[in-house]
Parts: structure tokens; C-alpha cells; sequence
């Protein structure tokens, strides 16, 4: 049987930082009240002429240093973004071309904060079914350029960054199983409600910018994670004591608390970078896997559960050996 394995992981954030003090200068909030709400302390944020494909590619160059791949040796590229930097072509062919590897299939996947999620579970599928060898998967936003920095509900949550992976074939097990949700049915608690098919007239007057109803996503976010938690476990037959480590996306620090509480897990096993990143969308996953592998908490061979949840809504989980 064929497996998916990731063979390297990268991280790249902007080297602008952006502190809850800053934050207190230009808009009504507080370091306090961010802390207690949020646990975030800071966040990355793109300067100006740093877009999206810029982020991935640092990201994705990390990521092949360390599986040991050359640009060549890849023949799929996913990009996970809710902020491209153009309408098209995709951020995924700008990377390309950045990577000078021609040819190769290249495309986006936008579910916002679940995207890397997405983006890997449709990677899994090319690599089992014998269409792609080695992919790289990356995880890229801005989510900066789309907020409104008045709104001290929204201003205060986000960060820029990107994360990625190698994903290659091999005979022994990695990702054990992926899982997938979708219901429009939400999706104004969560929204950009402006969009080029309605005219770019529609991006403007705020239009453009995140809106959020926090304590109903909150609310919806905890019990379906601890759902979809529930799905992954008993799909391939595992307790909750079998997960060595928990990999959330990095939202909010009391809803990666509750998932970690519905596993049983301690917190010394939950990754968390929250607090220095911010949420930086369909890049936190792989941002918080690359901090942990790199600074020699996660191992090979231990189980990982990876989940998130976002606009959409959108939530999805993968189980995998490292």
C-alpha cells in the first residue's frame, strides 16, 4: 500500500511584529483584554510590497532544505490561501514560477483557517492514487490586507505567515486518514461580504473586510471540533490516548483548550503559537508543525492529529504518523 508521508516542514513569517501595545495606540483594546480573550501577545504582519507568494516562498524553500528536495523533485503544488495576491493566476503558478519548476500541476484551495487541512487531504489523494510522487503543500496568508483595523473585535486576532510541507510516497504509514466538512449555512457569522463576481464596488465601504459574530463562532467552532475529534479516533479504531500531540488551528487559545480538554490531552502535548503568531488562517497548522518539529518536541514515529475550523464554515482533520 501506498502512503503519504511528510518528509520536511518550513515556516516563514514577516519580520514585522505587531504587539498588543501597539494595538492599544490604534484602536480601543488592551493588552489585558486581548491576553484573557484570545491568549495572543503578538503578530506578523506583511509590510508593504510583501504579498502572499512572498511568505510561500520562503515557507516552501524551508520545507525542501529539509526533506532534502531539490524544486525539480516535485510534481504537485498546492497552495492553500484565502489572500492571493491576484485573482489569477493562482498564488500556486506565482510559486511555481518563483521555485522555477515548470510543468507541474498548480492550483489554490480556499477554506480559509481549514485550508492547509484541505490542501493536504487533496494532496494524500494524488499521492495514493499514484498521480503525484512528492508535493509540496503550503499554507499562505495576508489576512492584514483584509481587516479592518478599526474593529477591535477582528484587528487584534490576525496575523500574516505561511507554513508548508513535503509530502512524498512511501511504503510506511503517514497520513492515516483525512476529514473533511462544509456548511454554508454559517457563513455570516464569518465573511468577507464583498467579491469580485458582485463588482468591485462591492469591496468598498468596508465591504472588503473580515466580519465576524465572535461568540457564535466560538460556540459552533468548540462543538464541532470536538465532533470531528470523535469521527477521526473512531474511523481508525484509536483512543484518545493513542494521539501523541495535538495540532490546532491557532485561533483562540480557549478553543484550542476545550478540544485539548474533549481528548483527555494535557497541554504539554497541544501545540500552541497563538500567543506569538496570532491566527494566520490556512497557515497556523503548518506553522505550528514546523515550530514543533523543528525545535524537537514532535518526533518520528509519534501519532499527530492535526484539526481546524473556519469561515465557511469549513472543518476538517487529518491523523497521521510522523
Amino acid at each position: 500500500m501506498t502512503y503519504s508521508r511528510i518528509t520536511g516542514t518550513g515556516g516563514y513569517l514577516p519580520d514585522k511584529i505587531l504587539t498588543n501595545h501597539d494595538l492599544e495606540k490604534i484602536v480601543d483594546t488592551s493588552d489585558q483584554w486581548i491576553r484573557e480573550r484570545t491568549g495572543i501577545s503578538k503578530r506578523h504582519i506583511a509590510v508593504d510590497g510583501q504579498n502572499t507568494v512572498d511568505l510561500a516562498e520562503g515557507a516552501a524553500r524551508r520545507a525542501l532544505e529539509a526533506a532534502g528536495r531539490d524544486a525539480q523533485d516535485i510534481d504537485l503544488i498546492i497552495v492553500a490561501t484565502t489572500t492571493p495576491d491576484r485573482v489569477f493566476p493562482s498564488t500556486a503558478c506565482l510559486l511555481q514560477k518563483r521555485l522555477d519548476r515548470h510543468g507541474c500541476a498548480a492550483f489554490d484551495i480556499q477554506a480559509v483557517c481549514t485550508g492547509f487541512v484541505y490542501a493536504l487531504s487533496v494532496a494524500d489523494k494524488f499521492i495514493k492514487t499514484g498521480a503525484a510522487k512528492c508535493a509540496l503543500v503550503v499554507g499562505a496568508e495576508t489576512l492584514s490586507r483584509v481587516l479592518d483595523w478599526t474593529d477591535r473585535g477582528t484587528c487584534v486576532l490576525f496575523g500574516d505567515g505561511a507554513g508548508a510541507v513535503i509530502v512524498e510516497a512511501s511504503d510506511e504509514p503517514g497520513i492515516l486518514s483525512t476529514h473533511l466538512h462544509a456548511d454554508g449555512a454559517y457563513e455570516s457569522l464569518l465573511m468577507v461580504s464583498g467579491g469580485i463576481s458582485q463588482g468591485y464596488d462591492s469591496l468598498k465601504d468596508g465591504n472588503g473586510y473580515v466580519t465576524m459574530k465572535g461568540n457564535e463562532v466560538f460556540k459552533v467552532a468548540v462543538n464541532t471540533l470536538g465532533r470531528i475529534v470523535d469521527e477521526t479516533l473512531e474511523a481508525n479504531n484509536m483512543q484518545k490516548s493513542d494521539i501523541d500531540w495535538l495540532i490546532p488551528h491557532q485561533a483562540n487559545i480557549r478553543i484550542i483548550q476545550a478540544t485539548a480538554k474533549k481528548l483527555k490531552m494535557s497541554m504539554d502535548h497541544v501545540v500552541v503559537t497563538v500567543d506569538e503568531h496570532g491566527n494566520t488562517s490556512g497557515a497556523s497548522v503548518p506553522l505550528a508543525l514546523d515550530v514543533a518539529v523543528r525545535d524537537g518536541r514532535i518526533k518520528r514515529g509519534e501519532t499527530l492529529l492535526m484539526e481546524a475550523f473556519g469561515g465557511g464554515f469549513t472543518w476538517g482533520s487529518i491523523l497521521l504518523k510522523f
